[in-house]
């Protein structure tokens, strides 16, 4: 019996006349550098308790380790999509690349937190060329027959940089110090002249690039998650206002660096919102985790990350069959299931996760493939209703709003961590994955109305 896959709004576009690329060869290399790139997110969550010990650091300010590198991260992600629609995506890549670099030399020899915080912001503004940059060459480039296979196989690079990371950076942190960690960045400069043969020719488009709407979004984002972190009120009267003016200039500017109708598609906010909260729920995962292991069962940090690899792998290995699911399915069906994936380990996590590390493994494996699947699905529904001009804003907000989520996630949590103090761990611990559990089943929800939303349009039209 043929399977109808779930309806997906369609845009009419341009046809894409671009050139071929050897696609195969891109996509290894790019999710190498992918790899590698998250991979430098997660080894400091492993690190995060020796860091805090070591320079006299609170959960909150170790935190900002992680949730600063991470809001950067995403600010630097939609700039640099946003600038692929102007700028050739190698020349844009290759700069990042050697950003990334010069941030590891800096955070090597850091002694300090502010000097260890400069490193990771300063790293994060180069790192964020390659998944933003990543997604918008799959946009622009392959074939939606083949989309979503090669959305998969960067989504599952991600994925096991989420899980070996902690192995690395376990091992490295106590072996070594967290000093080296910046040593393995270092890596993605030999990848520089295999990205320059293999990319693609564009050319450059004259442009008067809107730096003032970059710095009032990152204004924005950051004093919105300074808010949610702190919950002062001169935070939220400061995150209002830059918010109300960032909204006045993108209105008056002709090409404004956030997209008007991007932020009025409530289908494409659906979207945004449902891949936020993945990464809300993965990143408070991998930010909690490592806390549970080593107060609860005393494990280094190198049993840290052997017990977190096992679902980064397996999400690798099954990656292949998630991208086929996503072609011969839709998206939608994928979206549903990977939903329903995390919210039953957020539910596992709450009641079993102090009861023995193999709980833990288990859980986080199941965590694992449901947040490959999700983002995987997500990236890929966001490039089919989009137009062709669209994809780098489009994908740039895309990565926006999840690393926004990722960084909220791991403030949140560590703020979670604080207020509690007086209760037991186990109690602790229960509340806040109840809380990741209660907004997966919101999604679930906002879902269902982005699928009620797209039947009603395709039985209107003639798209589908």
């Amino acid at each position: 019996m043929e399977v109808v896959p779930i309806p997906t709004l369609s845009i009419p576009t341009s046809s894409i006349k671009e050139e071929p690329i050897q696609e195969r060869k891109i996509l290894l290399l790019w999710s190498f550098t992918v790899w590698l790139v998250v991979m430098n997110t997660t080894m400091f969550n492993v690190a995060l308790p020796t860091i805090l010990a070591e320079l006299s650091l609170t959960s909150v300010t170790a935190s900002w380790i992680v949730s600063g590198y991470s809001i950067v991260f995403a600010i630097s992600t939609l700039a640099f999509s946003r600038l692929s629609d102007y700028i050739p995506i190698a020349r844009l890549l290759l700069t990042g690349l050697m950003i990334l670099g010069i941030a590891s030399i800096v955070g090597f020899f850091s002694n300090s937190f502010y000097l260890l915080l400069s490193a990771r912001i300063l790293q994060a503004v180069g790192a964020g060329a390659v998944p933003g940059l990543a997604m918008v060459l799959a946009g622009r480039y392959i074939p939606l027959s083949r989309r979503g296979k090669a959305m998969a196989l960067i989504a599952s690079a991600a994925s096991l940089g989420f899980g070996i990371g902690p192995v690395i950076g376990g091992a490295i942190t106590q072996y070594l110090g967290w000093n080296y960690l910046f040593t393995v960045t270092g890596f993605v400069l030999f990848s520089t002249p295999f990205f320059k043969k293999l990319l693609p020719q564009e050319e450059i488009k004259n442009i008067n690039f809107d730096l003032l709407g970059l710095i009032l979004t990152a204004c924005s984002v950051t004093s919105l998650l300074l808010f949610l972190s702190t919950f002062s009120f001169t935070m939220l009267f400061s995150s209002v206002l830059i918010i109300a003016v960032t909204w006045l200039h993108i209105h008056k500017r002709e090409q404004p660096f956030l997209q008007p109708q991007l932020l009025k598609n409530s289908q494409y906010i659906k979207l945004l919102f449902i891949g936020m909260t993945a990464f809300i729920t993965h990143f408070s995962a991998l930010f909690l985790m490592p806390i549970i292991l080593t107060d609860v069962y005393q494990k280094e940090p190198a049993e840290v990350g052997l017990i977190i690899f096992p679902g980064a792998i397996l999400s690798a290995i099954t990656a292949p069959y998630i991208g086929s699911q996503i072609d011969r399915l839709g998206n939608g069906r994928v979206i549903i299931t990977a939903q329903l994936f995390l919210f039953i380990s957020t539910l596992a996590f709450a009641f079993l996760s102090t009861l023995s590390t193999y709980f833990i493994l288990f859980t986080y494996m199941f965590m694992s493939i449901g947040f490959s699947a999700l983002t995987s699905s997500i990236s890929n529904e966001v490039t089919r209703i989009l137009p062709k001009d669209d994809i780098g804003s489009g994908m740039g907000m895309a990565q926006l709003t999840q690393f926004f989520g990722g960084a909220f996630g791991v403030t949140i949590t560590g703020l979670g961590l604080n207020i509690q103090e007086g209760l037991t761990l186990p109690i602790v611990y229960k509340n806040i994955y109840f809380g990741l559990t209660l907004l997966i089943g919101l999604t679930i929800f906002v879902f269902y109305f982005y699928y009620r939303k797209t039947v009603r349009i395709n039985k209107n039209s003639d798209a589908f």
